[in-house]
């Protein structure tokens, strides 16, 4: 059941919370869909989502097998899951499976985790077959993503988008996934796949003016995409952080940046946008000392 449907969306229950059900409250906000937060079982959730009159479910951050067992109830209740394809999804779960899908795609395979440095990249394809990459992200540690990639040429990273749209293209899906690559100096090779969301599409919020959540949602409703991939140029250098933060915390704000913040728990993605990355990295430390001081934002810092 998690093949999108001609049928438009008029209310969607989000299965997260965090900046991850914020985020996707947002988006639904954006195109008139009433979206319902919950968190729990896949069976609990799907109840939740018919009590509620709900047109579908959509797994917020939920790894492949969550989504496999999201799917199969969705399934039995005859209900939508916002989620690549069952057999893919199910494909996902075994990497060496999905491996070998890329490899049959013709895609070079990484050697293992110990090679190189892992990037990601976002792809959206329509129920027409037209498929698009977003921008490149890397995290250097945890708790913070940046794109574009400093040690990546701007050939590399063309062409890590084109892989990831050649190694998606055939597989039939409509949505989003993320395609992982290993990168150690001239060689490349894919490393995975994901399904939808990774907590990172801010950054191509930043650098490219698309929303992938809310183009996620708008694939699912059955639309086209909107956008051909000459229209998805990056503009600038983004970076974004997540870590809690204090209930007293303020911030003033300025230009390029934004902050994401949940009251109930303190959690916070800070995204830090420049023309160039000096100036995006000079945003980003004035509002890390504002919002946590000094000394804690030196620990974030490199």
């Amino acid at each position: 059941m998690s093949r999108p449907s001609e049928r438009p969306l008029s209310r969607l229950l989000v299965a997260a919370g965090g900046l991850v059900g914020l985020r996707l409250q947002q988006a639904c906000d954006e195109l008139g869909i009433q979206a319902c937060l919950a968190e729990g079982e896949p069976e609990a959730l799907v109840a939740r989502a018919r009590a509620l009159g709900c047109d579908a479910l959509h797994p917020g951050k939920a790894g492949a097998e969550d989504q496999v067992a999201l799917d199969e109830a969705c399934g039995r209740a005859g209900l939508r899951l916002i989620a690549p394809g069952t057999a893919l999804l199910t494909a996902m779960v075994d990497r060496a499976a999905v491996r070998q899908r890329m490899r049959a795609s013709g895609l070079p395979l990484s050697s293992g985790e110990e090679e190189g440095r892992q990037v990601r990249v976002a792809v959206l394809a329509d129920a027409r077959g037209r498929v698009v990459h977003l921008g490149v992200h890397h995290v250097p540690w945890p708790g913070l993503a940046l794109s574009p990639v400093p040690w990546l040429t701007p050939e590399q990273r063309c062409y890590l988008g084109r892989l990831a749209v050649q190694g998606v293209s055939g597989l039939g899906l409509v949505g989003l996934v993320v395609v992982s690559f290993r990168v150690a100096g001239n060689r490349i090779g894919v490393e995975g796949l994901s399904p939808g969301l990774v907590g990172t599409e801010a950054l191509d919020e930043a650098l490219i003016g698309l929303d992938p959540l809310v183009e996620q949602l708008r694939l699912a409703a059955g639309e086209p995409l909107r956008q051909r991939q000459a229209m998805l140029e990056a503009r600038g250098h983004a970076l974004l952080w997540r870590f809690p933060l204090p209930r007293e915390a303020c911030f003033s704000g300025g230009p390029g940046l934004r902050l994401d913040r949940l009251a109930e728990d303190g959690e916070a993605g800070l995204l830090a946008w420049g023309r160039r990355p000096e100036v995006a990295w000079r945003r980003g430390r004035r509002a890390l000392v504002e919002l946590l001081g000094a000394r804690e934002a030196a620990a974030r810092l490199p």
